[in-house]
């Protein structure tokens, strides 16, 4: 019997989200066309897979037992689309890749001159977005490749893979600020002061701020209101290097700070990078450069 692929990934996603609404926002679908699309895989199937009797769908015993081979399914099928794109070996006329403010500005320089030397016609599109954006530009088709830092969980239709590369961050705030002539400021001192965090388009915060906050959606925009003494931020490291200017920022001692972060790299499994996505995964994927 052949199962629709939409009725699989519903299924999966549903998992995963915990919810037929949930997941009909993260697939960009209607709650009707997810739940309407699970009932007909489990009537193909002949067993239900959720127990619909509580506020949210649970797994039943049948569920659990198909879910993993529903996700070998789906893998399986991701590679054959990845297999398909390669034989087919046509390298993109464009390629648009969302780049991550806390990717080392060395990673990026010697990418972009490798790049240059291999696919010198393609046209070569950078964006910048973090978080959630990057998920979004992904699914919209906006872009074929996009780096974030990394998560637990992204939406079934995301592929990841985890790079072998770090992103220090610290606290930052201009010389000028009055928390640059203290020393081991603890959290609570931390918060009296101006936050200046990320938040990205898309990104919504249940947790309220514990304290003043201005927030913009991008790292390089946060240094610069840090630079003009508006409040402390975490910014990476490698960031700050390149682009505070006379060093016009210092960090603040903080307990916990520095802190490394892992980035991922993205792809919309619906539309598999070609031979020049395909190259940039697998450079980014064995760099040993300097972090």
């Amino acid at each position: 019997m052949r199962y629709s692929p939409e009725a699989l990934t519903a299924f999966v996603e549903t998992v995963a989200s915990g919810s037929f609404s949930a997941a009909a926002r993260k697939l960009r679908k209607s709650q009707s066309t997810i739940s309407t699309a699970i009932a007909h895989l489990e009537a193909d199937l002949g067993v239900a897979l959720f127990d619909r009797s509580s506020r949210h769908p649970v797994l039943t015993p049948e569920g659990v037992r198909a879910l993993s081979y529903v996700q070998a399914i789906l893998a399986a099928s991701d590679k054959l689309d990845e297999l398909a794109v390669w034989l087919v070996g046509e390298t993109e006329t464009r390629l648009t890749f969302i780049l991550s403010d806390t990717l080392n500005p060395d990673t990026l320089a010697d990418l972009l001159g490798e790049f240059d030397k291999r696919y010198p016609h393609t046209e070569f599109e950078c964006l910048i977005g973090e978080n959630e954006d990057v998920i979004d530009l992904l699914q919209k088709g906006r872009a074929q490749l996009g780096l974030t830092e990394a998560r637990d969980a992204y939406p079934t239709d995301i592929g990841v893979m985890r790079l072998p590369m770090q992103s220090r961050m610290d606290i930052y705030v201009a010389r000028g600020h009055p928390l640059a002539q203290q020393e081991n400021v603890s959290e609570e001192q931390l918060r009296t002061w101006r936050e200046l965090r990320l938040n990205t388009y898309l990104e919504n915060r249940n947790t309220p701020a514990r304290g003043p906050v201005w927030s913009a959606p991008s790292y390089l925009l946060l240094l610069s209101m840090a630079e003009q003494g508006f409040g402390w931020c975490a910014l990476p490291c490698a960031l700050v290097d390149e682009f505070s200017g006379a060093k016009k920022l210092t960090r603040v001692d903080v307990p916990g700070w520095p802190q490394s972060i892992l980035i991922d790299l993205l792809w919309n499994k619906k539309q598999p990078p070609g031979v020049a996505g395909s190259w940039l995964r697998y450079y980014l994927q064995h760099w040993r450069g300097k972090q």
